[in-house]
């Protein structure tokens, strides 16, 4: 994405990562449905989260899903801020991005193969870029406060 592409460049990661979300949404959706119609899972017998631990055998994709609503969140509202405040810039695009790039990363590696410390490095690339982020933006802030 161009970071010349106006005001709204800094919201299209944003947009990025909620279709990242659905798409595991859907993934879980098909695995959860696949599972309950093979081991014949009642649905009630998985109306809370402990009922669905006993029974379910592979939890990857909701595992995933809920870390997307865990530091995503931080990203969004980072996202909100530099529009808001007028404060995204090149610098500030490009690790919304990167850290969109982190995030499909981390959520490949944990639907798919699941190998722990790959998961692992992604996740920290991802919340180095975060915190990256919250700089830049930082101190774009304070530079227009001055």
């Amino acid at each position: 994405m161009p970071t010349n592409a106006g005001p709204f460049a800094i919201l299209w990661p944003a947009f990025a990562l909620a279709a990242l979300t659905f798409a595991v949404a859907v993934r879980m959706m098909f695995v959860r449905i696949g599972e309950m119609r093979r081991l014949r899972i009642h649905p009630q017998k998985v109306a809370v989260s402990a009922q669905a631990a006993q029974h379910f055998v592979d939890t990857r994709a909701a595992d995933n899903f809920r870390n997307l609503f865990e530091m995503p969140v931080l990203f969004h509202v980072a996202l909100l801020v530099a529009f808001v405040t007028s404060s995204a810039n090149g610098a500030s695009i490009a690790l919304a991005w990167l850290y969109v790039a982190c995030r499909v990363g981390h959520s490949i590696i944990h639907c798919g193969y699941n190998r722990v410390m790959h998961r692992f490095y992604a996740f920290a690339s991802s919340v180095a870029v975060l915190l990256a982020l919250w700089i830049v933006l930082g101190c774009a802030l304070a530079a227009h406060s001055t």
